[in-house]
Parts: C-alpha cells; structure tokens; sequence
C-alpha cells in the first residue's frame, strides 16, 4: 500500500503538466513490468483473416490461425498450427504443434506432433515425432537426434573391438572371464 501512495502523489503534481505525467509513468512502468510483460507475451497469435507471404521470424512462441506462404523461422520458440491455419513454407522451430494444414517441409530441433485433423505434406526432421490417430502426412521422417554426440558415442566402440585383436572372438570371450 505504501507503494501505491507514492504512485499516486507523482501523479498529483503532474496533473498541471500533462506531457511530464506520461513520460514519468512510461519511464517508471516498463522497467517494474518488463519482465512481466515478457512472460505475458511469450505466446503472439496471428488471427485467421490475417494472410503473411514472405519470412517470419521471431523469438517468441507463436499461434497461426492465418495463412502464411514462405519461411517460418522460430529455431529457439513453439509454432502452433491452429485448425483453421493453412502454411505453404519451410518451418524451423523448437517445437511444432500442427492442428491446421502444413505444405512443406517441417524442421524441429525437439518435437512435431501432428494432431487430430492435422496434415502435413512435406519431410520432417526431428528427433521426436507423433501423429495421432486422424491425422495425414505425406513425406518421409528424418529422426536425427540433436548433436553429433550418439553417431561419435557409436563410432567409438566400433573402433575399439577393430584395434584390440583381429579375431573379435577372442577378446570378447577374454573379457568375460576377466
């Protein structure tokens, strides 16, 4: 409550000065509600009668009930596909939720998951996928799991039952018994 009383007397002598009330509320406002405002829009919509062709990107988590026509670039954020979405473009983001319609090739660095009445004709690549019953999909799947890591962890061992003996037998068999 003490706080608010501080708020309202700057309010008071302003009142004479209406320019000087505005600049002071926006300069105090943002800063206290930065952050606020950042996790209350980390989620931006794009409504079904607005139509995008060109490239979009972004760096927050996005809703497209719309059509767009190009590129999406969402690489760190969650795309959503509404049901009424209709996407022509190459799609790169974290995570793709498709409720609408997708042509193109989807790219994913976590999940895609197609939902019920959901259709993509276009590759996936991700290292996750799921299409739930009702769905359509039309392309090939490409389930890289993210990083080099597992291909150099594979390659490994590989390596080390070629460089212990030539028969690979016998060193199998010796390192059981030891």
């Amino acid at each position: 409550m003490w706080k608010r009383d501080e708020s309202v007397k700057p309010a008071a002598p302003p009142a004479s000065s209406p320019a000087a009330a505005p600049s002071a509320l926006a300069a105090s406002t943002p800063a206290a509600s930065e952050p606020r405002v950042h996790l209350g829009r980390d989620m931006v919509n794009i409504g079904k009668s607005v139509v995008i062709k060109g490239e979009l990107s972004g760096s927050e988590d996005l809703t497209i009930e719309g059509h767009v026509e190009g590129r999406i670039d969402l690489k760190d954020n969650v795309l959503t596909i509404g049901p009424n979405g209709k996407i022509k473009a190459e799609v790169f983001a974290k995570s793709v939720v498709v409720l609408g319609e997708v042509t193109g090739n989807v790219t994913a660095s976590e999940k895609v998951d197609i939902r019920d009445n959901g259709s993509v004709d276009g590759d996936i690549a991700s290292p996750r996928v799921a299409i739930a019953e009702g769905a359509h999909f039309r392309g090939s799947v490409d389930m890289q799991r993210a990083g080099t890591k597992p291909s150099q962890s594979q390659s490994q061992p590989q390596q080390k039952p070629a460089s212990q003996g030539q028969p690979p037998s016998q060193p199998q068999g010796q390192k059981v018994g030891v």
